[in-house]
């Protein structure tokens, strides 16, 4: 018997406004968006995992991509994303040269990807899978 497992491991991140967290991602990303008991955002997964989203009142945006979603048609994600008011070119041309929609494409060295923000500034991306 191990007492350290990672049965029920989860993931977390912070924000800056609860609120706006729980409008994006429940509204703008469709997901499964419940309050728990101290406030905080758990993030229901189809896969069965969960992600913790908390408000911080220091919060600064991470500087990485926090969460991946890889979809069989990043194209059309894109467009989707996009009608639901969320912005997927974030990034200059110079820093990773995209098309209009913000769709890097991986050409054989990696995945077609787009990138957005959350409310709170973290980022995001969906990839074709």
């Amino acid at each position: 018997m191990a007492a350290f497992t990672a049965d029920n491991a989860f993931s977390g991140f912070s924000v800056d406004d609860i609120d706006a967290a729980e409008e994006f991602y429940g509204t703008a990303l469709g997901l499964d968006v419940e309050r728990n008991a101290m406030g905080f955002l758990d993030l229901r997964l189809p896969s069965g995992g969960s992600i913790l989203v908390y408000s911080k009142p220091n919060h600064t945006p991470a500087s990485f991509t926090i969460l991946n979603f890889p979809v069989a048609d990043v194209d059309a994600a894109v467009d989707e994303l996009i009608a639901r008011g969320v912005e997927t070119k974030i990034y200059s041309d110079e820093e990773f040269p995209s098309d209009d929609r913000g769709i890097v494409r991986g050409n054989g060295r990696g995945p077609d990807i787009a990138w957005f923000r959350d409310p709170a500034g973290n980022v995001l991306a969906v990839m074709q899978a």
